[in-house]
C-alpha cells in the first residue's frame, strides 16, 4: 500500500503539470492508501503545504464546490487546447491527450462529490 500511494501521489503531481492528466483522484487515491498502511506518511502528506490544503479541504468539505470543479475543468482544457494546437505535432499524442483530458473531466465532474455551494 505504501508502494501504491506513493506511485499514485507521483502521478498526481505530474498531473499538475501535465494537460487532461487527473490529479484529484490520485491524491486522494494516495491518502487513501497512506491512511491504512503509514500513519507517518499519511501526516506528512497532510503537512505538506500545498498538497496537504488541497486534500484537508476536500476531506473536511466532503468534495470540491462547483466553483471548483469547473474552474479546474476550464484550465485542463485550455492547457490541452494550446498543447495541443500549438505544440504538439504528432496527431497520436494529441488524441492520447484529449483522450485523457476526457476521463480527467468525466471523473471530476461526475465521480469527485460536490461539496457545498461557493
Amino acid at each position: 500500500m505504501i508502494i501504491g500511494g506513493t506511485l499514485s501521489l507521483a502521478i498526481g503531481i505530474i498531473g499538475i503539470f501535465i494537460p487532461g492528466l487527473p490529479t484529484t483522484p490520485f491524491l486522494l487515491l494516495t491518502t487513501a492508501l497512506y491512511l491504512r498502511s503509514s500513519e507517518k506518511l499519511y501526516n506528512k502528506l497532510l503537512k505538506t503545504k500545498i498538497i496537504g490544503d488541497y486534500i484537508r479541504e476536500y476531506r473536511d468539505a466532503k468534495g470540491m464546490t462547483l466553483r471548483q470543479k469547473v474552474s479546474s475543468i476550464g484550465l485542463m482544457w485550455v492547457m490541452i487546447s494550446a498543447s495541443s494546437f500549438f505544440f504538439i505535432d504528432s496527431m497520436k499524442i494529441k488524441v492520447i491527450i484529449i483522450l485523457l483530458g476526457g476521463i480527467g473531466t468525466y471523473v471530476m465532474g461526475w465521480k469527485v462529490p460536490t461539496a457545498g455551494k461557493q
